[in-house]
């Protein structure tokens, strides 16, 4: 898949889906720090990670966009900084201008006014209006991989972002993870149907029934119930 079909596929799915199916096939769920949210807020975006790691200057992301593929992710480590705005408006019409879906930054944007009128997905712990004033050892691995948190980002990995956080999940398994993604999006909005017509969760989920089993065999958890009987919500 390239990152126009990612994107794509992504656009009638979400984050939480796709979590939801990296934990059904047993991919280790990899998520940003909770606090990182997208500006515009709507901006609902999917593609490969193009990973480099923030020293202080921003010549660092112009020779990761050098290399960029159409539809890529720039996804910045800057340790989780929120005491500088490490991109701003120019590095955000840069990437635009370079084809990329969009800029990740695990730390602060600047220039938000700016950032709003562009319109170019920029996802933050949000704004400080500080630049960098620092110039710090550039790490050797500074175009291979990127820190998010506790996530360890390279160019094999995909990023999902829209407005309940962001997912990293390993290209190789896309097919999968959309397909599993696609499955519960329409379980789940079948039971949403189903509610609105007057069945209730409840009774979908027989619930009543578990409750009976469970005070049977008190090692009898919900989430084995819902396997038995094909239900989603929970794995």
């Amino acid at each position: 898949m390239n990152n126009q079909q990612i994107n794509e596929t992504f656009s009638e799915l979400s984050t939480p889906l796709i979590a939801d199916a990296c934990l059904r096939l047993h991919i280790p769920l990899r998520v940003a720090p909770s606090g990182i949210r997208p500006l515009p807020p709507e901006s609902h975006i999917a593609g490969r990670a193009l990973p480099v790691r923030h020293y202080g200057s921003v010549d660092i992301f112009l020779e990761a966009m050098g290399t960029a593929q159409p539809g890529d992710i720039l996804v910045i480590d800057n340790q989780g900084r929120v005491d500088e705005g490490c991109i701003g408006d120019l590095t955000a019409l840069e990437a635009q201008a370079c084809g990329l879906a969009g800029i990740l930054v695990w730390g602060c944007h600047r220039d938000t006014v700016e950032l709003h009128q562009i319109g170019f997905p920029v996802l933050s712990y949000g704004a400080c209006p500080a630049g960098p004033q620092r110039l710090d050892r550039r790490d050797p691995q500074a175009l291979c991989s990127a820190r998010f948190g506790e996530v360890t980002v390279t160019p094999d990995d995909v990023v999902f972002a829209d407005a309940d956080g962001v997912v990293f999940a390993p290209f190789p398994s896309m097919e999968g993870v959309f397909s599993t993604a696609q499955n519960i999006w329409k379980k789940e909005r079948r039971q949403a149907e189903e509610i609105q017509v007057g069945r209730k969760l409840r009774e979908q989920l027989q619930f009543d029934e578990y409750l009976v089993k469970r005070s049977i065999d008190e090692t009898y958890t919900f989430r084995q119930h819902l396997r038995a009987i094909g239900g989603a919500i929970e794995e």
